[in-house]
């Protein structure tokens, strides 16, 4: 082996490692975690030293509320999001409307960014609070926000934020917090209504832009991610003391009733063992392989690092 390479990957670790280590993020409305509530905030907290910056709802619907009711915002918003549809690689399935409102909200967003010094926002009660406010989902303004160097993230689940801000400073690259189904024959299905179209850090992927699954309202992206791309998918733990990591493959990406972007991962090792490894909810994903540097971050946190 280069032992440069040696030095490299290891040097990528350290880097991840720091820049997660005390890193700022805004969390619309309560921060909490899937099944855990507080207490995965805390366990970020301690593990993590995260600096959680909380911006109430009422404050969000007075920003939005101020930033369309400004013409020269409306306009922009409008003008973005006639850009956006006519990429090539773009398929509008939902009302421009609420493409429109997404870029309204993106402004909002990094607005807060800003103001904060902060590089990472996530989004409590996604799914419920802020579709009536915002007049669309925060699914596509999230994507926009990640492709764009940041990191964004729904749900507000702490329990699996720190591994997303770990790997996109290993990688240099967005990552895409997802729902995991039940592995089966060597494969499992990821699906969320968010994503990141730029995944290798360059390239932006195909996209179709629909509703939000579950309110069939709003706008969200269907990513077409790379059919034999190499990832990264990390599981983690509820207690912040295991976690699970493999590679793997995308051979598809399907549309099926659930969330809209989609890949069937090829799970590179024993999927049985991964059945019995399963932690927490949510996992998340990156492209490449970087679980070497993972576990060599995770080792300094004291955080087991369980391979399959």
């Amino acid at each position: 082996m280069d032992e440069s390479e040696e030095l490299m990957w290891r040097l990528r670790a350290l880097y991840g490692l720091k820049n997660t280590l005390g890193s700022k993020i805004i969390s619309i409305g309560p921060p909490g975690g899937w099944g855990q509530g507080a207490r995965a905030v805390s366990l970020a907290q301690q593990r993590w030293n995260l600096e959680i910056i909380t911006v109430s709802y009422p404050e969000l619907e007075r920003r939005i509320k101020e930033v369309k009711g400004n013409s020269n915002s409306l306009k922009q918003a409008q003008r973005q999001a006639e850009e956006y549809i006519s990429q090539k690689g773009i398929s509008l399935e939902t009302e421009e409307k609420f493409v429109v409102n997404a870029f309204l909200l993106h402004r909002v967003f990094k607005d807060l960014l800003g103001e904060f010094d902060a590089k990472a926002i996530t989004v409590g009660e996604c799914m419920s609070t802020i579709i009536p406010i915002a007049e669309t989902t925060a699914c596509l303004t999230l994507s926009l926000l990640n492709d764009e160097g940041y990191l964004a993230f729904c749900e507000s689940d702490f329990v699996v934020i720190p591994s997303g801000i770990l790997l996109h400073h290993i990688s240099g690259k967005p990552v895409f917090l997802n729902d995991p189904t039940y592995p089966h024959n060597g494969i499992v299905t990821l699906a969320h209504c968010t994503a990141p179209r730029k995944m290798d850090g360059q390239n932006y992927e195909d996209a179709r832009i629909l509703t939000h699954f579950e309110s069939d309202y709003g706008a969200a992206p269907k990513v077409e991610f790379t059919k034999g791309q190499k990832v990264t998918m990390i599981v983690p733990d509820f207690d912040e003391e295991v976690w699970v990591g493999f590679k793997g493959k995308i051979v598809g990406t399907p549309l099926l009733p659930i969330c809209r972007s989609q890949a069937d991962v090829e799970i590179d090792g024993d999927w049985r063992k991964l059945l019995k490894e399963m932690r927490g909810f949510h996992w998340m994903m990156g492209y490449g392989d970087y679980l070497r540097e993972v576990g060599y971050a995770l080792r300094k946190v004291g955080i087991e690092w369980v391979t399959i």
